[in-house]
């Protein structure tokens, strides 16, 4: 690790954490209002759903794409420039979807903000560098609280905005990602040493080649299985959920913008404050396997809930799902090196992205056929339900290579002793 002054290192957690909570803001914010505006352009909720599916795909497309690229260029380079370089591009993609006439640019909005939004690799291979192995699934609970508090305040200023004009929170989304990038040019040490760093090569940049680093251990090939699982049940958020919500319940861009602030302020307390307690006590392996179980009853309630309340109810065996990501993240970063975080964040990021493609495409085509008076199988919850299941089979193989992983390690220990 690079050595930071407590003071400086302090300073470089409140950056990576206040920018990552800006970030999600700005994605945050049009959350509520993107549907409803596809939804003005193609004139049917049905259409909407596949078309708002299509576009979540289309920026996993570009993620998948881009990922390993700026994950391998910021082991080259430092995290610092990358950094900075995604939060300047993100602005002026919002300010590009403000102003979209239609769906075309709003493609195109899409496809930079897959590209410029890859710098989350960075910012979980920056925590990396400036925390010990031990203490990593608490910092990662720190950047998912950071994120779980931008999805507080991101869908319900989207909520707000969004009854005012459809357009407004883009530009707000704007704002937030420049006030990111000002903030990190004056705050921001580098956290990668010169001499840790690692030469670009398109060998390791490529998505294909990134993914090679998941199989060099089989706990880490088991544990990619599992986050491109529960990426793909996640999706079923950004997919179905704003249309499902006002297609089942009645509720407007006002609702759906306090629900998910009531999302993420259970995510900001399970991450923020239970993640690091639980695996002090427990261990990474045993939490993040209970944090998936948990997942999968959650979403199955939510699918079966027949009220507005009952679903909101539902958030919170849900929220155990905060759980899983940052241990899942603290297990996969203690199997490489220094000079291959970047390369590995990179490579989780493909994994996310694949998911990112394939998962709303899905979802987006089940919820399409199970809603409205041509609908195959006349349910709604449908897809939340096969979310679930998804979750479900994670949490199965989760629990296989946590036990798997567990007694190599406890037979390579009996061994070290031996000898």
């Amino acid at each position: 690790m690079p050595v930071l002054t407590t003071g400086r290192r302090r300073a470089a957690v409140a950056f990576i954490l206040v920018t990552a909570a800006l970030d999600i803001i700005a994605m945050g914010i049009i959350i509520p209002v993107l549907p409803e505006l596809i939804e003005q352009f193609v004139g049917s909720n049905a259409r909407a759903g596949f078309i708002n599916g299509a576009f979540v795909a289309l920026w996993a497309l570009m993620q998948f794409v881009a990922s390993p690229i700026i994950g391998s260029l910021s082991d080259q380079v430092g995290r610092r420039p990358v950094i900075l370089l995604s939060a300047a591009g993100l602005a002026a993609d919002y300010v590009l979807m403000a102003l979209a006439p239609n769906l075309w640019w709003l493609a195109v909005g899409r496809i930079i903000a897959g590209i410029t939004s890859s710098s989350f690799t960075t910012v979980f291979a920056y925590m990396a560098d400036i925390t010990p192995p031990a203490q990593r699934a608490r910092a990662y609970g720190l950047i998912g609280a950071a994120f779980s508090a931008g999805f507080v305040a991101g869908p319900a200023l989207g909520g707000v905005l969004g009854e005012i004009s459809p357009r407004a929170p883009f530009w707000a989304a704007a704002a937030a990602s420049g006030l990111a990038f000002v903030y990190g040019l004056l705050v921001l040490p580098e956290s990668l040493a010169p001499e840790k760093r690692m030469p670009f090569a398109w060998s390791r940049a490529n998505p294909v080649g990134a993914l090679k680093l998941l199989r060099t251990h089989a706990e880490l090939a088991g544990l990619a299985v599992v986050n491109f699982l529960l990426y793909f049940a996640h999706h079923v958020f950004s997919a179905v959920f704003v249309l499902y919500a006002g297609a089942r319940y009645g509720w407007g861009p006002w609702e759906v913008g306090v629900l998910l602030a009531m999302t993420g302020e259970l995510d900001m307390i399970v991450q923020g404050l239970v993640v690091g307690p639980a695996v002090k006590r427990f261990g990474d392996r045993r939490v993040m396997v209970f944090g998936l179980f948990g997942g999968a009853l959650g979403i199955a309630c939510m699918g079966l809930a027949p009220t507005g309340l009952l679903f909101t109810l539902a958030m919170l065996p849900n929220a155990l799902w905060g759980l899983a990501m940052p241990t899942l993240q603290s297990l996969m970063t203690a199997r490489v090196s220094e000079s291959e975080q970047g390369q590995l964040q990179g490579a989780n990021m493909s994994v996310a992205s694949i998911a990112g493609v394939l998962s709303p495409l899905f979802f987006g085509f089940v919820y399409s056929v199970t809603t409205g008076t041509d609908a195959w199988f006349a349910f709604s919850g449908t897809a939340l339900l096969m979310a679930s299941l998804v979750l479900l089979v994670a949490a199965l193989i989760g629990w296989r290579v946590a036990r798997d992983a567990g007694r190599a390690d406890a037979v390579a220990v009996l061994a070290g002793g031996a000898q």
